[in-house]
């Protein structure tokens, strides 16, 4: 279907979508009143969102609760990538390989193609790296293409992998040191706008099948049947009951069902200012001295800023609502940076940190019985648990594969409760804003917008013709406006400053650009409550 033959986008959010405070409290009361709903889902980031939307999609009836907000956890934290699955190829890991080809492929041609698209690397021929390293590389991107054609990814989705020239290598990296660069290897990966807004309008998407998306309600104690439950905005306890509870808490998933076992892995990112590093048409993968697969990666993001990352590191002891970031990470991602960047960056540079911890499955032996340190080596395949009381847990995965793992979560809750439904529909149900690329570059609106927000985008625009105030941008020198922002307490369920700046928007990665825009987010919350 052409542009001009396509159907104009809706002037309003898809009919049941928008998530609000007074949405929250109605929906609440309804799944506190003791009547049973199909399925519980614990946990609001990119799994639990995507199982309360497959479990929707099927006719089920669903409450989907968080303690915090959504994304609030490890799903915001990621490298923004969604990834085909080379990585997995180099360690033998055939079947998460495939799969995380054919998840990427959903979202960028199917379900998210607004949020999700083709994200240029390149990987430069240094004196660091040998010949044989670059051919290692290059049948490692070649084999990348076959997973590509395998998952049945168009051409047009995914480039072809090349080589470049030295000149071709410093224009879309000039900020690499030129002296012994004997060209590069150019690949192609999936690139999502955000991982936080992925999950909202994952979350949104389920809301407008029915799914009652509730944040802010801790769940203190879950069972078979349902879940004790307060509301961390009034303090009130109530009970959910439910014919099947599905945890989804990632890394904090052992501390509501025994006998799991997380073993946290520490991804941690650097955060730069774009005007440091200069123009980057392209990312890097910065190979790290020493390692044969494993690369720094460097992410322009189009917001002035540059995401630098990631670490692999295991992480002892309790789990924090928040991971801190210790000086050795950052030194060792500054000290491999410098490895190939003819632009010094200095510790000072570094304008912000941010850490994920990866929920993988704890499958070695018992504390004491010689299990590894590290865990790099974990695969990230995911599984579906049951517990002995009935409670069904999903871990280990990552964020490719969301929507996979919530399809295996779900069909386990059917079969063992013998709810009523049939198999999933997710590969084909586009999340809100989706449309195909041709419909999408004939908005009305600008590009960044339909990055973000896809068809809705002309509604966040025309929120500025409005009233004129709301262009103004939250920050200076920052994309975002402050319209945004009053779409996010409107139609994506924000309560409250940090949900605005943390996640709807990424403001909050810098501290010092988070603190600047507290008063307009405050004010603009209060404002928009007040007029409710």
């Amino acid at each position: 279907m052409s542009p001009s033959s396509s159907p104009a986008p809706s002037a309003h959010p898809a009919p049941g979508s928008s998530l609000t405070a007074a949405r929250r409290r109605r929906e609440l009361g309804r799944s506190t009143d003791g009547t049973a709903v199909d399925v519980l889902v614990v946990g609001l980031g990119a799994t639990g969102a995507g199982a309360a939307l497959d479990a929707a999609a099927r006719g089920l009836s669903v409450v989907a609760v968080d303690a915090h907000d959504l994304a609030f956890g490890t799903s915001r934290w990621s490298s923004k990538l969604i990834h085909g699955g080379l990585r997995y190829l180099a360690s033998a890991q055939f079947d998460v390989a495939h799969e995380s080809a054919r998840e990427r492929g959903v979202l960028m041609e199917r379900t998210a193609p607004h949020l999700v698209r083709a994200q240029p690397f390149v990987l430069p021929l240094t004196p660091l790296v040998s010949r044989g390293q670059a051919a290692l590389a290059w049948a490692g991107f070649r084999a990348g293409d076959t997973l590509r054609l395998a998952a049945r990814t168009a051409r047009s989705t995914l480039p072809a992998p090349r080589r470049l020239s030295a000149a071709e290598t410093r224009h879309l990296a000039p900020a690499l040191r030129t002296t012994g660069l004997r060209g590069g290897l150019l690949s192609w990966d999936g690139r999502v706008t955000d991982d936080a807004r992925l999950v909202t309008a994952v979350a949104r998407t389920a809301a407008a099948h029915g799914a009652r998306i509730l944040t802010r309600v801790r769940a203190l104690e879950i069972t078979r049947s349902g879940a004790r439950v307060r509301d961390e905005l009034t303090g009130e306890e109530g009970e959910i009951r439910a014919r099947a509870v599905i945890n989804a808490t990632g890394v904090w998933a052992g501390g509501l069902v025994e006998g799991v076992r997380i073993r946290p892995s520490r991804g941690t990112h650097l955060v730069l200012r774009t005007d440091h590093l200069g123009a980057m048409p392209a990312g890097l993968h910065i190979p790290i001295p020493g390692e044969t697969n494993r690369f720094v990666l460097v992410l322009p993001q189009g917001d002035g800023r540059v995401y630098v990352g990631l670490t692999d590191e295991p992480v002892d002891g309790d789990i924090p609502d928040v991971p801190q970031v210790p000086e050795t990470d950052i030194g060792f991602l500054l000290d491999v940076l410098g490895s190939a960047l003819d632009v010094p960056v200095h510790r000072h540079d570094v304008v912000g940190v941010f850490a994920g911890l990866r929920p993988l499955l704890d499958t070695t032996p018992a504390a004491g019985s010689g299990a590894p340190a590290g865990t790099a080596d974990i695969s990230r395949k995911h599984a579906v648990l049951t517990s002995p009381e009935g409670v069904i847990t999903i871990v280990g995965g990552k964020l490719t594969t969301y929507r996979r793992m919530a399809e295996d979560a779900v069909d386990t809750a059917v079969a063992a409760h013998r709810l009523p439904a049939g198999p999933s529909t997710t590969t084909a149900v586009p999340l809100v804003g989706a449309a195909p690329p041709q419909v999408l570059a004939a908005l009305r609106a600008p590009r960044r917008l339909v990055s973000r927000y896809g068809t809705e985008a002309p509604t966040v625009h025309a929120l500025t013709e409005q009233d004129p105030r709301l262009a103004e941008p939250v920050l200076e020198g920052h994309p975002v406006t402050r319209a945004e922002l009053l779409w996010a307490v409107r139609h994506e369920g924000a309560l409250d400053t940090a949900d605005l700046l943390d996640r709807r928007t990424r403001i909050g990665l810098v501290p010092a650009d988070r603190a600047d825009a507290m008063r307009t987010a405050h004010d603009l919350l209060g404002d928009t409550f007040d007029a409710d």
